[in-house]
């Protein structure tokens, strides 16, 4: 009797056991993703403050290309706006559509490419880009990560009781993948 009673509290102790890692690791994960959306919000502020000078800039030279000027502080603002990091990626992806657009303008124009200002600001608006696409990249590997550990069994148990679930990755809006067109 006394050996059943061991061996009883022995198999509690490890099912407590691996329930506790199992959370922590759960919870480890978890703030994780959200702290790698911190920094993917991070870059993306960074790029939200070299907007308005590279689209000042640009304003300087030439006054007719108003739509894309609007374009780029409607999506500003609808980012600003979101609540949610569903919200956030979708406004984000039409700042990048809009940025695309003043891109292409940028270059049909000789006296904006001479521009030091505006070469200046292209630079770090390139750089910028680059790290937006690094930190979208350890975003979703984490979400990657954290979405396995939700759903691998016996671990996905403890995710449902705890109210873990899976995260969002980030995909890049419909129609990104065609190049922004711009008329005169």
């Amino acid at each position: 009797m006394k050996k059943t009673l061991y061996i009883i509290g022995a198999i509690v102790v490890v099912v407590l056991l691996y329930c506790w890692t199992t959370y922590n690791s759960l919870t480890t994960a978890n703030i994780g993703v959200d702290g790698q959306w911190a920094q993917v919000e991070t870059v993306y502020q960074r790029r939200f403050d070299l907007i308005p000078n590279l689209v000042e800039s640009v304003k300087g030279i030439m006054k007719q290309e108003q739509a894309v000027f609007t374009a780029i502080a409607d999506a500003r603002t609808r980012y600003s706006g979101a609540t949610t990091i569903d919200e956030k990626a979708k406004a984000a992806g039409q700042v990048e559509s809009a940025l695309g657009r003043l891109l292409v303008i940028t270059e049909n124009y000789p006296e904006l490419k001479s521009s030091d200002t505006v070469n200046t600001l292209m630079s770090q608006l390139e750089g910028t880009e680059n790290r937006i696409s690094f930190e979208r990249k350890r975003f979703n590997d984490m979400s990657a990560s954290f979405n396995v550990l939700t759903k691998k069994f016996p671990s996905s148990i403890i995710a449902s009781v705890f109210g873990f679930s899976s995260r969002t990755y980030f995909e890049s809006t419909v129609g990104a993948e065609n190049a922004p067109k711009v008329q005169f």
